[in-house]
């Protein structure tokens, strides 16, 4: 029989160390920071949003509403600021309202 192993490790550590094995950390970012534009922009903006994309530092904002669309540009570097901070890294540089 094989002897145990008595080092215990967090859940959060162990699903840390296999997305960064086998590469994951793009599909994970980009689902997070979708879940992040919900959250922190509520339901009723989430409601008129239809995309949300991240490519090269870039957030990419698709809006159905070109009044939203106005006003959100007004606190782009806010929202930026606080998407980072939600993400726990600095993954936006730009946000882009289209």
């Amino acid at each position: 029989m094989a002897k145990r192993e008595n080092e215990s490790f967090s859940i959060k550590d162990l699903m840390g160390s296999f997305i960064k094995e086998n590469k994951l950390e793009k599909g994970f970012r980009k689902i997070h920071i979708e879940e992040a534009w919900v959250k922190l922009m509520g339901p009723g903006i989430a409601s008129y949003t239809s995309e949300v994309k991240l490519q090269n530092g870039t957030l990419v904002i698709r809006l159905n509403s070109s009044v939203l669309r106005e006003e959100l540009s007004y606190g782009k570097e806010k929202i930026v600021t606080m998407i980072n901070e939600e993400m726990g890294e600095d993954v936006v540089k730009k946000l882009m309202l289209v």
